[in-house]
């Protein structure tokens, strides 16, 4: 007795976004989609923040070499405060941080 196998194929598929591996963490199609338009404008928005970030440090650097050439210190501690200040009461205690942050990467660059 001869025994006969029928070998059954799958269907050839290629890759989809249905069959990509899910990166947003949702469980639906449509979140993802949602979820990967939204990350989308993250995206441009962190480049337009970075552009101005790297403006900020542009004339910060300006204010501190005119504040130099003329014989005063580097920084200005009172107005960093206000800067402090500005950014906690618009962003809470985060704000302080980020404030910091944004002071650190504009120190120094004369």
């Amino acid at each position: 007795m001869t025994v006969t196998t029928t070998a059954k194929t799958m269907p050839s598929t290629s890759p989809s976004t249905a069959d990509a591996p899910d990166t947003t963490g949702a469980r639906t199609p449509d979140a993802a989609d949602l979820i990967t338009g939204a990350r989308e404008r993250i995206d441009a928005l962190d480049d337009r923040i970075i552009g101005l970030i790297q403006e900020r440090m542009a004339v910060s650097s300006v204010i501190q070499e005119a504040r130099i050439t003329s014989g005063g210190r580097r920084v200005n501690l009172s107005r960093e405060m206000e800067i402090l200040g500005h950014y906690s009461d618009a962003l809470g205690k985060p704000g302080t941080s980020l404030a910091m942050t944004l002071l650190e990467l504009c120190r120094g660059r004369v």
